[in-house]
């Protein structure tokens, strides 16, 4: 009988001893403490975290305000109590999140050559204390740009440091956690410009949550993906999403399986052969969970996507503002019919319209409105849907007049992704880094920042007029719109984007000319390759700096490779800042693109200024895409002007001589300038032998 309670109690022990706790050591700074944070004992990221993994983990706060990472740093966290109580706790598990302190200036530039080896030393030091542990590092929570020593150094040495940070987790091989990506588009989460507050804490809790426990909630794919969506033919095919670490995901289509294997963050991505047109095609994602593993968290069966009715041929993304989300049944009754009529019948042409949930009209938006802006849900959710006359009125009559013309041409199928939002300006489309480094002046005090047009500014404060947030977010907040609508498309595969803005920047055109470059440029960052990027020149209103702009907007053509203009300024209307006739718009988008896209030969625009000569008294100016050079009404040709050394303008008389244009003035004895159009609202005249209209222009002395 002893001998049996002494057995029971031997296993009562061992089961005790099998279900000790894993024990879990944040090891930091003052994001790790909790510091602003409301009842940091509760909700610091620590606290939140070991509420996230159950009873079955013991999580420890070893955070240290101030603390560096450098030895010879201000605040060493090597000389802190709280690394020696983090030692003593030896946990089985280490989080390390330092670096932040050592962007101060006392710090990086003295002593970044011991960066690495001082961590890597503190690695050491963890796994002596405990040869089981296994160590994750953190790529730094942001550094917003409103901290006070930003662009004296802060923002350069920031991420130098995130580049060593991920050479010692491969020095080190430790596991490496991203905290900067959950917060790095909430710039509301850090009230102080550093420090997150319980929300933001809570994100860095999930992100170390997937890590420690690799539970990521299973198979999930972007929204771009659905029934009826279209892939982009004859081009590698990136296909990515997210599942739990260490899942085998299979992706099928067409006779082709690719498999991946999910990383420790939780994402995946395969890369299928190029496909040729066709369809409809049946898309299957599959993930297969690993064995389990001890320690780790029971996982989900196999989970399975299927995506039926899957066309291949050609994405278009088309964006911008309000003339691009102009509808169809917005256009004039002729302008409507025509592309209705076309509607009809067309399945291979699918539409994925991304709706604002509110609009940005003259109202201010209820407060329950306020923090989902903040959480940039923005859009309404959607999907791809087949072209029919419903589906097609209630999208872009630009993108759409675009779309039939490809589809026309190409007699394969066409998708358009439509993201357009009304009022806003280019900076709400750029991506953060790039602002942050390349005009990061933009971004400060936004609302009251004269670089943004004074309207937009003026909509965004009469929106969110009910907001009580100091940092309250708003679509037409720099950056906003990338982060809310373009990122959260995945780099789904794409050939190229059209683009109809302009409106919001043309009070001043040297920032705009500043601004343009930079969203092309971000847009080709995020899907790693120099997509074709068409945009229509603004068209005919009576705003007296429109001029200058359309200018502007032509020369832009000739500094960003792989563009393209559509003229517009024959479509404008005087008084009215949205003209109905687009279809010719979308069209004349579309001769950029069969031209330059896809070799067609067809001329790709209007006549555009390539040189001027001075010689007797009078300018000769000389175009491209000039072949049949003649007036849109038969008329002389009007509009033309010239102007001597002084500068000063005076009508002249045009005619077209074996291609070129003839212009004089016998108020210009020598001409030095010649300028054409050069009215906010033009009635400018002269066209190519397809009747595509020339772009105003203005030479230089």
């Amino acid at each position: 009988m002893k001998n049996k309670i002494l057995l029971f109690c031997l296993l009562l022990c061992t089961a005790a001893y099998g279900q000790k706790k894993t024990r879990v050591a944040c090891v930091g700074n003052s994001v790790t403490f909790g510091h602003g944070i409301e009842n940091r004992e509760a909700n610091s990221y620590p606290a939140q975290l070991q509420r996230m993994l159950g009873d079955g983990y013991e999580v420890m706060n070893f955070g240290k305000s101030g603390a560096t990472l450098l030895n010879k740093g201000h605040r060493p966290y090597c000389e802190q109590q709280e690394y020696k109580a983090a030692l003593d706790f030896a946990g089985d598990r280490v989080v390390i999140h330092l670096g932040l302190n050592d962007t101060d200036p006392r710090n990086w530039p003295n002593h970044r050559d011991s960066f690495v080896k001082d961590y890597l030393d503190l690695i050491g030091s963890f796994r002596k204390a405990n040869p089981d542990c296994r160590i994750w590092i953190c790529r730094m929570t942001p550094i917003s740009h409103r901290h006070p020593r930003f662009k004296s150094g802060t923002r350069d040495w920031y991420w130098m440091e995130q580049e060593a940070i991920e050479e010692v987790a491969r020095l080190a091989n430790t596991g490496l956690i991203d905290l900067q990506e959950g917060l790095y588009n909430r710039p509301d989460l850090l009230p102080d410009a550093l420090h997150p507050n319980a929300e933001g804490a809570a994100i860095l809790a999930r992100t170390v949550y997937g890590a420690l426990t690799g539970d990521y909630g299973g198979l999930r794919m972007p929204s771009t993906y659905s029934d009826n969506m279209v892939l982009q033919r004859e081009k590698p095919l990136l296909v990515s999403g997210t599942a739990n670490a260490g899942d085998r995901v299979a992706v099928r289509i067409a006779g082709q399986e690719k498999e991946a294997v999910t990383a420790p963050n939780g994402k995946w991505s395969v890369t299928l052969a190029p496909l040729q047109a066709g369809g409809p095609y049946e898309l299957t994602v599959e993930a297969t969970p690993v064995l389990e593993k001890k320690g780790r968290r029971k996982r989900p069966a196999s989970a399975k996507l299927v995506y039926k009715e899957v066309l291949v041929g050609e994405v278009w993304l088309c964006s911008g503002q309000s003339n691009m989300a102009f509808r169809v049944d917005e256009l004039t009754a002729d302008q409507r019919g025509k592309l209705l009529s076309y509607a009809d019948g067309q399945p291979r042409i699918r539409l994925f319209n991304m709706q604002p949930r509110w609009y940005t009209n003259a109202v201010e938006w209820d407060v329950s409105v306020m923090d989902s802006l903040n959480r940039l849900q923005y859009y309404h959710d959607t999907q791809w849907t087949p072209c029919n006359r419903q589906t097609a009125d209630r999208f872009s009559a630009v993108a759409f007049a675009f779309g039939r013309m490809l589809a026309d041409s190409l007699q394969v199928p066409v998708g358009l992704i439509l993201n357009a939002v009304g009022g806003s300006g280019a900076e709400a489309w750029i991506d953060r880094k790039t602002l942050e480094f390349e005009f990061a002046d933009i971004l400060y005090d936004w609302t009251r920042n004269d670089f943004i047009q004074d309207w937009v500014r003026g909509r965004a404060v009469l929106n969110t007029k009910k907001s009580s947030g100091k940092l309250q977010r708003h679509p037409y907040e720099p950056c906003y719109l990338y982060e809310a609508g373009i990122q959260p498309l995945q780099q789904y595969p794409i050939r190229g984007a059209i683009w109809y803005q302009g409106e919001s920047n043309a009070h001043n055109i040297e920032t705009h000319e500043r601004l343009f470059p930079l969203l092309v440029e971000s847009w080709r960052r995020n899907w790693a390759e120099e997509l074709p990027f068409y945009y229509v020149q603004l068209s005919s209103l009576n705003r007296p700096s429109w001029t200058w702009f359309r200018n502007s907007q032509r020369e832009l053509m000739e500094k960003v490779p792989n563009c393209g203009m559509a003229v517009s300024s024959d479509r404008g209307d005087s008084l009215d800042v949205h003209p109905k006739r687009k279809r010719e718009i979308g069209e004349r988008l579309a001769r950029w693109a069969l031209n330059k896209t896809y070799g067609h030969a067809l001329t790709p625009s209007g006549p555009l200024f390539r040189s001027v000569e001075f010689k007797d008294g009078a300018a000769y100016v000389s175009f491209d895409y000039a072949d049949g050079l003649h007036t849109s009404d038969g008329q002389p040709v009007r509009t033309f002007e010239l102007a001597g050394h002084e500068g000063l303008f005076y009508p002249a008389k045009a005619e077209i001589i074996d291609g070129k244009v003839r212009v004089c003035s016998g108020k210009v004895a020598n001409p030095r300038l010649v300028r054409y159009g050069w009215q906010p609202f033009t009635r400018a005249n002269l066209v190519n032998g397809d009747g595509l209209p020339a772009s105003t222009f203005r030479t230089k002395p």
